[in-house]
């Protein structure tokens, strides 16, 4: 079964952000499938389980940028 994750990331203003999440967010481990949307600031995640929101956040910030609370 797969397991969809959607986050919204605040700061991304080109796709040079939008890589940098999505490779941190790769990373961590478990992750299947990133999808990040430059123009709505999504984040989706697709996994074989639920991913600590934790874990994501520490990555997204990693790239430097932060998900909304």
């Amino acid at each position: 079964m797969t397991v969809s994750q959607t986050f919204r990331v605040e700061g991304m203003t080109c796709e040079h952000c939008v890589a940098a999440v999505r490779d941190e967010v790769a990373r961590v481990r478990g992750v299947g499938e990133v999808d990040v949307d430059l123009a709505t600031g999504r984040l989706t995640i697709l996994a074989d389980e639920v991913i600590d929101a934790e874990q994501v956040r520490a990555a997204v910030r990693s790239a430097g940028y932060e998900i909304a609370a």
